[in-house]
């Protein structure tokens, strides 16, 4: 058809019966002139076919020919044109970025090659050097006055364990297995226990030796260094008792977290008996805070005994941070929880270690005429006679 509404014929190809296989029709179909005055073949439907990544979504009130392509969700792909259905993925894998194939799942866990779990383990060999080298003042100057008079075996013990406590968080970073699974929040919470009793230890010591001053006391068959002893030993054995418990019952062990919405594999440990746990975690606050209430209610003992005053703040300190532990590890999640329990150890450790032993050690190399026996008795004279 013309534009003057005429029609006339085009010779747009030959049929040739003689002529070989594949050869018979000879079409011309770029002669053809469409109703749009185009010789481009016209599309048969109103929308662009869906690429991989996307899905035909039909569009109301419209023929089903026509349709909008919807990109697939996270976690699920088309990897053919025109695909009504995305597929998920399988829950160790995730999809690309062009939602067309999925890819493994990278594999999260809290590890030395990342910038927070060195950084943490740098963090806790300066705090472990810190605390070997007060050790290591302390028993250099095991026969000063100040050394002494604090309870010098029980101070050698916390100083150790303190050491002890820095280098278990080792034990939480890294790729998670069965044995450390099982075994690092026992060895943690025992050492833990024994820090804080000899911390309780030390402040009864204190409390029994003034209070033994006067001639007719009945504490003083409480003197003596067997009584700090036995108060590390117990406390630290029932906390053995509750991590044996725990490691019969119910141990931990190593499991990992995903689903089709997650991007990454979580490497962790799963605890367990989430009871024992926590029954830990209530041993040691019940002993921190039996020590900061014994500390606090010496503080003002004579000047000799000041050591309660620095044992209150730490104990304020431990218990501060354990506290503001307990909602942030509930909140957490993957390698972060780690960290943040880490942190946490980290911290209320560092907080015993330089509230009990940096006055001694400012003393010794800074003070030393206040580091002998003379000037300690004099000061708990003075500060007797005024009680």
């Amino acid at each position: 058809m013309t534009s003057d509404d005429t029609s006339r014929f085009l010779k747009l190809g030959i049929f040739d019966s003689d002529a070989p296989k594949g050869q018979k029709l000879i079409f011309n179909s770029s002669g053809i002139e469409w109703s749009d005055r185009s010789h481009q073949v016209p599309i048969s439907i109103c929308s662009k076919p869906c690429i991989p990544g996307y899905r035909k979504s039909v569009v109301e009130g419209r023929p089903r020919c026509c349709f909008e392509c919807i990109p697939c969700s996270e976690g699920s792909i088309t990897n053919q044109t025109d695909s009504s259905d995305c597929m998920t993925c399988p829950d160790d894998h995730w999809s690309s970025d062009s939602r067309d194939t999925c890819i493994p799942k990278s594999v999260a866990f809290l590890s030395f090659k990342d910038v927070l779990g060195l950084t943490l383990a740098l963090i806790s060999m300066f705090l472990f050097l810190n605390a070997f080298c007060v050790f290591v003042v302390f028993v250099w100057y095991r026969d000063t006055a100040v050394v002494r008079a604090n309870n010098r075996g029980i101070s050698y013990i916390l100083l150790v364990s303190l050491m002890l406590c820095f280098l278990c968080t080792m034990n939480f970073i890294g790729r998670p297995v069965k044995l450390i699974c099982m075994l690092r929040q026992i060895i943690f919470g025992v050492i833990f226990s024994l820090c804080v009793s000899c911390v309780l230890a030390k402040t009864i010591t204190v409390v029994i030796a003034f209070r033994a001053t006067n001639p007719k006391s009945n504490l003083k068959i409480f003197l003596g260094p067997k009584v700090a002893y036995n108060i590390v030993l117990t406390c630290t054995l029932f906390q053995v008792i509750i991590g044996a418990t725990w490691l019969i019952t119910s141990p931990s062990f190593p499991e990992h977290s995903t689903s089709p919405t997650m991007k990454e594999i979580i490497l962790g440990c799963n605890e367990g008996s989430i009871v024992w746990f926590y029954s830990m975690l209530a041993f040691m606050g019940l002993l921190a805070s039996v020590s900061f209430l014994v500390s606090f209610l010496a503080r003002n003992l004579p000047d000799s005994f000041n050591e309660t005053k620095f044992i209150t703040f730490s104990m304020l300190v431990f218990v501060s941070v354990w506290l503001s532990f307990i909602p942030a590890y509930l909140s957490t999640k993957g390698k972060y929880l780690v960290a943040v329990e880490i942190f946490a150890i980290l911290a209320s450790s560092a907080g015993l270690l330089f509230c009990i032993f940096a006055p001694k050690v400012f003393i010794i190399f800074w003070r030393p005429d206040r580091n002998t026996r003379n000037y300690l008795m004099s000061k708990s004279k003075v500060a007797l006679k005024s009680t």
